[in-house]
């Protein structure tokens, strides 16, 4: 469903302030995967679904996604295969919007749009059926500004928005990173009900080693712009973090551990 072939990304290339991002990065999932991505603080995450989303070109290599080579397709051009899930609450919706508006937008994600705007009773009936699988009240409240919401409740709703249209490849990036603990814990529990109702093949970035033990059918840990450690089934759900931590050790041959992804 998605390959990663190579991929290289330097920043300011030829300059003092030259940054390697991605140093030939290979990853391949299968229809289905859910993937949770871990590494440290420069460790080329962020960057990976960058480029995947085609926010910004790769030096070299490929992107496959469910076997169209979207390497040289602009951002927008990738909007039909794509959903996506920021780390901040505010992005991924239009505040001013209402709800309702808001999923209008995202089930017609990647179409041609013209003059006629309008919400039929099939989609808004669609609308309420989604948003009841969340818990959160929002059927009821269809007209409601999405600025009025709160970060969970936003978050929550980009999710669903970012599932609608069922897209070959479903990005979280660190979604529930700004969200209190018990917020974050319900966002990551929508997250696994979404993806496996919807059978979404799935990238979940992450700083919480935890959380990446205890999602996912697949993790991996990045470093320096490549994958240093990938376990799946049976090792995976077995694992502690300190065994997380010794296994970079003994991937990247390196003893240090980002503060952050420690802590997490």
């Amino acid at each position: 469903m998605f390959e990663i072939r190579s991929i290289h990304k330097t920043f300011n290339p030829g300059t003092i302030n030259a940054k390697t991002a991605l140093n030939g990065l290979s990853l391949t999932l299968a229809d289905g995967d859910f993937v949770t991505v871990i590494g440290g603080n420069g460790a080329g995450k962020s960057t990976m679904l960058n480029a995947v989303a085609g926010v910004f070109p790769v030096d070299s290599g490929s992107i496959l996604i469910d076997g169209t080579d979207v390497t040289d397709l602009p951002e927008y051009r990738r909007a039909a295969l794509l959903g996506r899930v920021f780390q901040d609450p505010m992005m991924g919706t239009a505040p001013t919007m209402s709800i309702e508006e808001n999923l209008a937008l995202a089930v017609r994600r990647g179409q041609k749009r013209g003059l006629k705007w309008g919400i039929s009773n099939t989609e808004r009936a669609l609308f309420r059926e989604r948003l009841e699988t969340l818990g959160l009240g929002l059927e009821n409240r269809l007209s409601a500004k999405v600025g009025l919401l709160s970060g969970g409740q936003r978050q929550a709703l980009t999710l669903l928005m970012a599932s609608l249209k069922e897209p070959k490849l479903l990005l979280l990036d660190e979604h529930t990173a700004a969200l209190d603990p018990k917020t974050a814990a319900k966002v990551l529990e929508l997250s696994d009900q979404i993806v496996q109702e919807h059978h979404l093949t799935t990238l979940m970035v992450t700083h919480n080693m935890r959380d990446a033990i205890a999602h996912g059918n697949r993790l991996i840990m990045l470093d320096a712009g490549r994958v240093v450690v990938d376990v799946s089934g049976e090792q995976k759900q077995r694992l502690t973090p300190q065994e997380l931590v010794e296994l970079f050790s003994k991937a990247s041959g390196s003893d240090e551990v980002n503060d952050k992804l420690l802590l997490s």
